[in-house]
């Protein structure tokens, strides 16, 4: 790479895009978003962080939702790869960190295989940002010793396989992203496995953006505290003592509903 110049042409950078917000950026990010001939971004990255590409810049969207895909990820990986080839200076933009659910190793593998460089920028997750949104915190000394991320996302007719046991263990947070379709699943199953039902979670809805909605309440209502979200808006589940809010002053009082 040459001097001041982020990107080589036909390189590729896997940039992770953060929870939404632009100010949530690494500068990092922001200088290769800027530097990029092609972006490819997911759904999830907003028309803020995309306003920070120059003008002439190519923009594709490759998002995949709940439900829907716009391109397979095969087809995500083999549009990577034919921008590289054409010697352009290509920026993978994902939602939040592109190692955490952002499928960065199958791109890079991909890439790799014919030679091509790559690179990450990290991003900052949604559980953290939902953590600062909320006034709360991920571990908490005495309370939570641990942090464990999952994904509730499935193939359509896949069941849910996640180890209930571990999850459901005290002294931990439980983050969980895509778990708006399965919270009553998701509910069931940590309370069989021995988490307490008055367990606090947090239902985090549209984290960093206007339409922020943090939502708290118990695991036994987890089903509950979903039912008025809809499909489209990007939800985490955050589980355990730490997210309860205990002491802690509410950011925003009015997007937030209690249930005991």
């Amino acid at each position: 790479m040459q001097p001041n110049e982020p990107i080589n042409p036909g390189q590729v950078w896997l940039v992770g895009a953060g929870p939404g917000d632009p100010d949530l950026l690494t500068r990092k990010a922001e200088r290769l978003i800027a530097a990029a001939d092609i972006l490819f971004y997911d759904a999830l990255v907003g028309p803020g962080v995309l306003a920070l590409a120059r003008p002439g810049t190519e923009l594709v969207s490759v998002g995949k939702r709940s439900g829907w895909h716009s391109k397979s990820q095969e087809s995500i990986n083999d549009l990577l790869l034919t921008a590289a080839r054409a010697g352009r200076r290509v920026v993978r933009l994902k939602g939040g960190d592109p190692s955490i659910f952002g499928r960065s190793a199958e791109e890079m593998a991909h890439l790799a295989q014919a030679g091509i460089p790559v690179r990450i920028c990290p991003g900052i997750t949604t559980a953290s940002a939902a953590a600062a949104s909320s006034h709360a915190s991920l571990t908490l000394r005495g309370v939570a010793r641990g942090l464990t991320l999952v994904t509730a996302h499935l193939r359509s007719g896949e069941p849910l396989m996640l180890d209930w046991e571990a999850l459901a263990r005290p002294g931990g947070t439980v983050g969980i992203y895509m778990g708006r379709a399965a919270a009553g699943e998701i509910s069931r199953g940590l309370i069989a496995a021995g988490r307490d039902p008055n367990t606090p979670v947090l239902v985090a809805v549209n984290v960093s953006l206007p339409g922020e909605r943090l939502i708290r309440g118990k695991l036994r209502a987890l089903a509950f505290l979903t039912e008025a979200v809809s499909d489209d808006d990007p939800t985490l589940l955050l589980i355990g003592e730490a997210v309860g809010g205990a002491g802690e002053k509410r950011r925003v009082p009015e997007l937030e509903r209690q249930c005991g």
